[in-house]
This record gives structure tokens, C-alpha cells and sequence, in this order.
């Protein structure tokens, strides 16, 4: 009797150390190997981003796609940069325009050169230079005119326009003196012209400007005969 309770013990101690075995085999395995579905580091069909949860199918339709888009962008990007300059971006940002508006490449490289250029009474050099012989000498160099050399004059040669009818290159006039027409500079865009200011020499300035808006007279237009 002792003897057969002795085996009946050994055996079950072996079938439960064969079943702890097996369970211990069964954890080291991974959860996509034992059909565990529910794990949640192994679902086949969703993809871990750090802009979030996508599932593969949208992974593979945009990575196909991807590619030729970004290369289809690339390129009109890259040649629409290439028709810019510097100097476009730049006057486009002072003038508050559309970069591809500003066409006119010599206009704004006159006005680069000239930019900043002291206030001189007569004079038309980088030393100093007056209003008028700005504009005279602007467009002499950037459209191949001869217009007068005084402010007057030039007013007397143009064709008068409106505020609202100014187009880039054409000539406002202003009254800062008792005396009549007594200021010019040259329109650019968007309410702002070239002058050369007695105060800060070359700049641009805005016709919106209380000063400029209450003394303005005019535009004038150089016709190309």
C-alpha cells in the first residue's frame, strides 16, 4: 500500500513539472507566433508613425505616389526659383507684391545702386544726387530716355495721370513749396515710388504717407515716341 501511494506521488509531481515546463516554453514565445491577435505590438496592418497611426494599405498608396509628386513639385519649384532673383524677393517684401510681379530686372538693379545715396542739391553722382536727377538719370539708364533735368520740366513734358491710374515707371509730382511742382519721383507698385528725400536721400516711400498724400499733384507719363 505505502509502496503504491509512493508512485502514485512521484507521478503526479512529474506531470506537473511537465506542464510547468510547458507553460514556461509558451510565455517565451512571441504573441504573433501564438495566434494572440489581441497583442497589441503585432497586429500585421498598422504601422507605429510619429505623425500617428496609419495602416499599411495607406503607408503603400502613399509611398507610391510619394515620389513622383515630390519630384513633379521639385522641378516647378526649382525652375520658378530659377527665373527669380535676390533683388526680387527683396523689393517684393518693401513693396508688399507678388514676387513674379516685379519683371522689370534693371529697374531694380538702378534702384539697388542707387539705394541709399545722399541728398544733394544739383548733383547726379554717388556723392549726392537731387530728386530730379535721380529720375533724369533712371530713365536714361533703365529705359534709354532723355526726359528734362528739372522737376518742372519733366512735369511739363509728361502726360498727367490720376492717382489711381499710376503704372510702375511713371513720374509723381508734388507741390513742397509755394512755388508749384518742386518734388518727382518715380512710381514703382502698390502706392510706393523711388525719390531721392532730402532727408534720407534715396528711398522709397509710400504715397499713403500723410505728407506725400496731402502734397502730391499728379502722375506723369513719358510717352516713347
Amino acid at each position: 500500500m505505502k509502496k503504491l501511494l509512493f508512485v502514485t506521488c512521484c507521478l503526479f509531481l512529474s506531470l506537473a513539472g511537465q506542464h510547468a515546463y510547458c507553460q514556461m516554453q509558451r510565455d517565451k514565445t512571441p504573441a504573433s507566433q501564438t495566434g494572440d491577435e489581441n497583442a497589441p505590438n503585432f497586429i500585421d496592418d498598422i504601422s507605429f508613425t510619429p505623425g500617428g497611426i496609419r495602416q499599411k494599405a495607406e503607408i503603400k498608396a502613399y509611398t507610391s505616389a510619394a515620389p513622383e509628386n515630390a519630384d513633379h513639385v521639385g522641378k516647378s519649384a526649382g525652375s520658378l526659383i530659377e527665373q527669380l532673383t535676390g533683388l526680387q524677393y527683396k523689393y517684393a517684401m518693401m513693396l508688399n507684391v507678388e514676387v513674379e510681379s516685379l519683371k522689370n530686372l534693371t529697374l531694380l538693379g538702378f534702384i539697388d545702386d542707387w539705394f541709399g545715396t545722399r541728398y544733394r542739391m544739383g548733383g547726379d553722382t554717388k556723392s549726392g544726387i537731387d530728386c530730379s536727377g535721380l529720375t533724369s538719370m533712371l530713365f536714361q539708364a533703365v529705359y534709354g530716355l532723355v526726359i528734362p533735368r528739372t522737376a518742372r520740366e519733366q512735369y511739363k513734358a509728361t502726360v498727367h495721370v490720376r492717382r489711381n491710374e499710376l503704372q510702375e515707371g511713371d513720374l509723381v509730382f508734388f507741390h513742397t513749396t509755394r512755388r508749384g511742382v518742386s518734388h518727382v519721383g518715380l512710381y514703382l507698385a502698390n502706392d510706393y515710388f523711388l525719390q531721392a528725400s532730402s532727408t534720407q536721400g534715396v528711398t522709397i516711400s509710400s504715397l499713403d504717407d500723410n505728407y506725400y498724400s496731402h502734397h502730391f499733384i499728379c502722375g506723369g507719363r513719358v510717352l516713347n515716341d
